[in-house]
C-alpha cells in the first residue's frame, strides 16, 4: 500500500500520486465487498463508511479523492487514465509564487547573476490566468 494521503497541506499534489492510491484503496475496497458479497459504489461510499466501520477512513479517504478526480478530470494535462485526461500537478495556492519562481528558474528566465540593484518583477496574476483551480478541504490548489 501507498504511503500516500491526500494532505491540503502539501504545496505540490502530483496527481499520479492520488490516482495510485484511489485504485489501491478501490482494489481493497472491491475484495472486501467482493467477501460481502456487495457491490462497491461511489454513491454509498458514505453509507458504507457507517455499514462497514472497520474501513471507513478507506471509504472517506476513497471519496475524498473521488471528488478531486472527477473535478479535474478532461481539463487537459498530461496523464491518461481510465479514458480522461487529467493534471499531473496541483500547485497550493500559498505556494503558487515560489512554485513560478522555480519553475521560470528553471526554465532559464531568471538569471542566477543579476547585480544586486536590478530587480525583476513577476505577474504572477497574469501567469495564473493559465491556470484552473480546485478545492481540496478548503484549500485552492491551481493546475492547467
Amino acid at each position: 500500500m501507498s504511503n500516500f494521503t491526500l494532505n491540503s497541506t502539501d504545496g505540490v499534489i502530483d496527481v499520479r500520486d492520488l490516482i495510485k492510491r484511489f485504485e489501491e484503496i478501490e482494489s481493497e475496497l472491491e475484495t472486501y465487498h467482493d467477501e460481502q458479497e456487495t457491490t462497491l459504489s461511489f454513491e454509498y461510499a458514505t453509507q458504507d463508511a457507517v455499514n462497514f466501520p472497520d474501513h471507513a477512513d478507506e471509504y472517506s479517504e476513497f471519496a475524498q479523492i473521488k471528488v478531486v478526480l472527477d473535478e479535474i478530470r478532461g481539463n487537459g494535462g498530461d496523464e491518461q487514465w481510465r479514458g480522461d485526461w487529467y493534471p499531473v500537478t496541483l500547485i497550493r495556492d500559498s505556494y503558487f509564487k515560489s512554485y513560478m519562481d522555480e519553475m521560470l528558474e528553471d526554465c532559464g528566465y531568471l538569471p542566477n547573476d543579476l547585480p544586486f540593484y536590478l530587480v525583476i518583477t513577476v505577474d504572477y496574476q497574469a501567469l495564473q490566468m493559465d491556470y484552473a483551480s480546485v478545492d481540496i478541504e478548503g484549500v485552492t490548489y491551481w493546475y492547467r
